[in-house]
């Protein structure tokens, strides 16, 4: 990979690093009354505050360019969630489940957990985490409290309907799992296809569990380019090669078995909507990223995450990866931004997220 990608767009700079865009928006209301988050650490905002675990992120200099400081995103700033709550028109970030409460649930809440994964053992040698399935019964439990706030289950089935549910998840089980053989036996039981294969059939159980629920609009995240992870490349080595194919080659064919899944729930679940969108934007569409770098001292968490209170890149507007793994705010603007407004089919399809907002 060489070392800068072209933007096409220059940043807002005063949203990326001198204040929180939601406090410059206007009152209206947003497209959609409540969004729900499922994830990893590309997602959490704080859940794993309180874990005792390796992968969390309450210190500095994670959130140096967020206004609450080091509140638990895994970035300097905003994560790509964050962004699309905005271009959403909400005027508040998603609450973290450990700390959501009141009517504030009724505007969506965040289960994201560093760490987790499809798999409840993705993650393990972290230490503790919030897996998929428990993200699931967390729901419940919110599902439960806004039932007892609007007092009727009808008027909470009609709320949940109109939700867009975010489900970016899937990379643990490959970087802290598959490939981790000395921890784990996934990669001696299946082939890397057979292994895509599991993994997906899973989350299709999981993804179902959520329509149950009364979950009608879904954005199912791809698999990026995992392989060209700093922390990766580095635990891996790349034989020559700009980034570890073995990795990119398995998010690939999890990617392939992900997208006629989306297809099949649209064409089965015809009361619902999905969407599957690829959070790597193609490098000719962007200007002047630093890609073969770090802003931050590494060496904190499993060796991955910032070292705490070290002092990160001044320019951190110019790079894509904050830590050894997750991307920069920078970086989750481009992202969010393309998942929201694309119009390529590579890089969301059936539809966009703005669409998807629209649908009935």
């Amino acid at each position: 990979m060489a070392s800068k990608l072209k933007l096409f767009w220059m940043l807002p700079i005063s949203c990326l690093l001198l204040s929180n865009c939601l406090h410059t928006r206007g009152n209206a209301d947003p497209q959609v009354p409540c969004y729900f988050i499922f994830g990893d650490s590309l997602s959490d905002n704080g859940n794993n505050n309180n874990l005792k675990t390796l992968a969390k992120v309450n210190y500095r200099p994670y959130g140096i360019d967020f206004p609450e400081g080091p509140a638990g995103r895994f970035s300097n700033g905003r994560n790509m969630q964050d962004v699309i709550v905005e271009l959403l028109g909400f005027q508040k970030y998603i609450p973290p489940f450990a700390r959501a409460n009141g009517r504030s649930i009724l505007k969506g809440v965040n289960y994201a957990s560093g760490s987790a994964g499809i798999r409840d053992e993705s993650g393990a040698q972290l230490g503790a985490r919030i897996p998929l399935n428990k993200q699931l019964k967390n729901h419940k439990i919110i599902i439960s409290r806004i039932t007892q706030i609007l007092r009727n289950d009808t008027s909470t089935r009609k709320l949940l309907n109109q939700c867009i549910y975010s489900v970016q998840i899937g990379s643990n089980d490959y970087i802290n799992n598959y490939f981790v053989p000395e921890v784990y036996n996934t990669s001696r039981q299946y082939s890397p296809e057979q292994y895509a294969a599991v993994l997906v059939e899973q989350y299709s159980q999981q993804i179902k569990v959520l329509y149950g629920h009364g979950a009608r609009k879904f954005a199912l995240y791809g698999l990026g380019l995992i392989g060209c992870i700093p922390f990766v490349i580095s635990a891996h080595g790349t034989n020559g090669s700009l980034c570890v194919e073995k990795l990119n080659n398995a998010a690939t064919l999890f990617n392939a078995r992900l997208m006629p899944l989306v297809k099949e729930l649209n064409t089965n679940l015809t009361d619902a909507k999905f969407t599957y969108v690829n959070p790597s934007p193609s490098p000719q569409d962007a200007l002047s990223f630093v890609t073969n770098s770090t802003c931050c001292k590494v060496g904190g968490g499993g060796g991955e995450l910032c070292v705490r209170n070290s002092d990160p890149c001044s320019d951190r507007s110019r790079y894509v990866f904050w830590d050894g793994v997750h991307p920069t705010d920078a970086w989750n603007e481009l992202v969010a931004q393309s998942a929201y407004r694309t119009n390529s089919t590579n890089e969301a399809h059936p539809f966009n997220i703005q669409t998807l907002a629209k649908l009935k």
